[in-house]
């Protein structure tokens, strides 16, 4: 009796371990992320290579979609790692004009991505964030003091710098790093750069310098006619210049949000990022009718999403997701 009371014991003990292995968490399994030279590298020095979704713009139809239901659904469902959380500034009833509001929304996704175990980018997504440094300084502040301490978080200073100079992102950001290092020591930071997020290979010709985990965004769209081979080497060069790349910002079709869906050159960007093991969100959560949408018109707000109320790229990225995250 005893002998059989053992065994039992030891097959629940065992089931019970490998349940844990299986239902570890992205931060659980990664840690703390780190910059070393231009790789972005987990508490155990590996490359994690983080994939997810981003939330769309947190104003119009992407805000409905702020919630801790949506989260959970992309979590377990679509098997992100990482989550992008969008906030607009500048557009009607943005931060600019709604910051309690907006600042709510942030905080109520970001803390169920933290409970959910995922890694999540707070974008500050706007277009001309030089005119708005003095808002951006104290939204990090608030953020940072916040979530210091918490290896879920990351920082993006500036969604997309439209067209500007280097000199002027660059300046940008060593004010806002500098507002986040005051409460947030070690978390990583993603700073733009120009053309929206293209111009990677001008950012490694002078990079930022006196901080550190400091990463940058790179950004393109798989069907768009200017995002091939030319934009591909930009990156190319910025990574063996020694920058670190993180994607924060990928969609199937054009940059405009529309344009075709070409499988083939959407799987051409995705080897690439394979190969060079870059962390990407795909955009975007909303209902837009739009090819770079995920999910169609009508999608419930809570989701539960059926693959009937996901679109092409839904259905195509959760594919992707659920392989690869496995």
């Amino acid at each position: 009796m005893k002998k059989v009371l053992l065994l039992l014991v030891l097959v629940i003990v065992t089931n019970v371990n490998l349940f844990a292995q299986t239902t570890e968490t992205p931060v659980a399994k990664n840690g703390v992320l780190h910059v070393d030279g231009n790789k972005i590298l987990n508490e155990h020095g590996v490359e994690p290579q983080l994939r997810g979704i981003s939330l769309s713009w947190s104003v119009w139809g992407g805000r409905k979609y702020y919630n801790p239901a949506v989260i959970d659904w992309l979590t377990n469902d679509f098997k992100i790692s990482i989550l992008r959380v969008s906030m607009a500034v500048q557009p009607e009833h943005g931060y600019l004009e709604e910051p309690a509001l907006q600042r709510q929304l942030v905080v109520n996704v970001v803390d169920q991505a933290i409970k959910d175990g995922i890694y999540v980018l707070i974008d500050w997504h706007d277009h001309h964030s030089n005119q708005h440094t003095e808002q951006s300084k104290a939204f990090f502040a608030d953020m940072a003091k916040k979530y210091t301490g918490v290896p879920n978080v990351i920082y993006e200073i500036w969604n997309e710098p439209a067209i500007t100079t280097w000199d002027t992102v660059k300046n940008y950001a060593v004010q806002v790093i500098t507002e986040i290092r005051k409460y947030d020591a070690d978390n990583l930071i993603v700073v733009g750069s120009p053309h929206w997020d293209q111009d990677v290979d001008i950012a490694a010709a002078s990079p930022i310098t006196g901080f550190k985990n400091i990463a940058y965004s790179f950004h393109f769209y798989a069907s768009d006619p200017y995002h091939q081979e030319a934009l591909r080497a930009k990156a190319d060069k910025a990574i063996k210049t020694g920058l670190p790349l993180i994607v924060t910002e990928w969609g199937v079709g054009e940059s405009d949000g529309n344009g075709k869906f070409d499988r083939k050159k959407t799987k051409m960007w995705l080897n690439w990022a394979e190969a060079n093991h870059l962390s990407w969100a795909n955009w975007n959560i909303t209902d837009k009718d739009e090819t770079t949408a995920i999910l169609l018109p009508g999608a419930p707000a809570n989701g539960g999403w059926t693959d009937d109320q996901l679109t092409f790229a839904g259905l195509y990225i959760r594919g992707v997701l659920r392989d690869l995250n496995k």
